[in-house]
């Protein structure tokens, strides 16, 4: 089997599942980790999932629409949608034959929390 590189510092591989191994890492980092995998257009997904009621794919993609000020084509949103429940950071159910819903999963509250805590430390609020 061949030998993992360390991801991070504290972080290797686990050479059976080839997931991370958090060690020393703090949990704050590891979060912000995972979240540097995704590109701004999924974290804006995931963002949007947890803050809509009832999110489905048309609501989301409305809500992305009216944010972006342009139209967001179905074979970017489902894909990246598929990207986050693959990740584990959003779960996808059937709400009838035709329509999916959308919620985010406590790894994915919590990487939003983490993301927001690390944010604060660079943005000075009081202008």
């Amino acid at each position: 089997m061949k030998q993992s590189k360390p991801l991070r510092r504290g972080c290797e591989t686990d050479p059976m599942t080839r997931s991370p191994q958090i060690n020393s890492i703090s949990k704050l980092e590891y979060v912000i980790f995972d979240m540097y995998d995704l590109t701004g257009f999924q974290r804006d997904l995931l963002y949007v999932v947890a803050g809509l009621d009832e999110p489905h794919g048309l609501a989301v993609k409305d809500e992305l629409e009216d944010y972006y000020e342009k139209e967001i084509h179905h074979g970017r949103l489902y894909p990246n949608l598929d990207t986050l429940v693959e990740k584990g950071l959003i779960e996808k159910s059937q709400r009838d034959r035709r329509t999916n819903e959308y919620s985010t999963t406590r790894r994915g509250t919590r990487e939003i929390e983490a993301r927001t805590e690390w944010e604060a430390g660079y943005i000075d609020h009081d202008g």
